[in-house]
């Protein structure tokens, strides 16, 4: 069993930059590839970013390629997402989610832990 607890957001202006925390407990944390999803109102949840157990590969939405930036700490078993160049539609609540495997994956229904959420919201 994995916990995670999001952290970071907030509201931003467009052009503006957050970083996301996503702190996990429970099992070895480098046992786990990780992704970044996220929900806006109206809209199904959708893929945001991915990392493998190690770090070394990551893989993006076109959405936000060259904006954010997925990374993270085994040591501290902290997920990290670096947003820059923030737009009105990047509004929602993003979520944090651990795979039961080493290698990234883009599809929400592979993923086996979730954390709560946190709402990020870009103003115009």
């Amino acid at each position: 069993q994995v916990q995670l607890v999001e952290s970071g957001g907030g509201l931003v202006q467009a052009g503006g930059s957050l970083r996301l925390s996503c702190a996990a407990s429970g099992r070895t944390f480098s046992g786990y590839a990780m992704g970044w999803f996220r929900r806006a109102p109206g809209k199904e949840r959708e893929f945001v970013a991915t990392v493998n157990w190690s770090g070394g590969s990551t893989y993006y939405a076109d959405s936000v390629k060259g904006r954010f930036t997925i990374s993270r700490d085994n040591p501290k078993n902290t997920l990290y997402l670096q947003m820059n160049s923030l737009k009105p539609e990047d509004t929602a609540v993003y979520y944090c989610a651990a795979r039961s495997a080493m290698n990234s994956e883009t599809r929400s229904a592979l993923y086996n832990y979730w954390g709560q959420g946190t709402q990020v919201t870009v103003s115009s």
